[in-house]
């Protein structure tokens, strides 16, 4: 089961038509040791930069699912009307879990969720706008992100695959269903670099390199 809560109570409807954004932060950061989502960079938690891309891009409706230590998550994203937070109370079962949760969150109006990882935080604005246009132009249900040919982040999943998105299980998102329904998505290529998956202390201490050095992690460089 999930629950929900509103920063001021009430449902921000989306600036781009039909579509939110769904931040995945519910992992236990296993591989890198702790909790990945706030890891600092450039004086800001991984996880705000991917909630200020999704904003960026023009999205006025962020849902945010969190799981573990989700008290002290959710504690570190910024006061947002546009932003809210969703728990996914069964987190320790796998990625696809926070995904129904987050699905579930959507309302109504909603005609596409557009899914963001917490440990891709260069993911690009244009990136996600480019996803978005996109879909809106009726090139669904499944739209996603091309990076050189190759298949990445954002992911944008229309209303009438949710029903096959329900009955997912395990942590391994939506790939599979994707996979054994490749009639469903359209491509869209971004012309941009991938965005870097900050899942092992390795690969923060190379996204701290590319964005300037160690002392990114405090907003400075050297």
């Amino acid at each position: 089961m999930s629950s929900t809560a509103s920063r001021d109570g009430g449902v921000q409807p989306s600036s781009e038509p039909g579509v939110a954004g769904v931040v995945l932060a519910g992992g236990s950061s296993r591989r890198m040791g702790q909790p990945k989502q706030l890891l600092p960079l450039s004086g800001r938690p991984l996880l705000q930069h991917v909630v200020d891309h999704a904003l960026a891009a023009g999205l006025s409706e962020v849902v945010v699912v969190l799981g573990h230590q989700a008290e002290r998550v959710g504690e570190a994203v910024e006061a947002d009307e546009r932003v809210r937070l969703v728990v996914n109370r069964d987190h320790a079962l796998g990625q696809a879990s926070s995904l129904r949760a987050g699905i579930q969150a959507l309302g109504p109006g909603v005609q596409g969720g557009l899914i963001l990882l917490t440990d891709q935080p260069d993911v690009h604005p244009e990136a996600i706008r480019m996803v978005v246009q996109a879909f809106q132009a009726g090139q669904g249900p499944v739209v996603r992100a091309l990076y050189g040919g190759r298949p990445g982040h954002p992911v944008l999943l229309g209303r009438e695959v949710w029903d096959q998105v329900l009955r997912l299980r395990g942590d391994t998102g939506a790939r599979e269903l994707l996979q054994a329904h490749p009639q469903w998505v359209t491509g869209v290529e971004t012309g941009r670099t991938p965005p870097q998956e900050v899942d092992t202390p390795e690969a923060y201490a190379r996204l701290l390199e590319a964005q300037g050095g160690p002392d990114s992690r405090s907003g400075t460089t050297s």
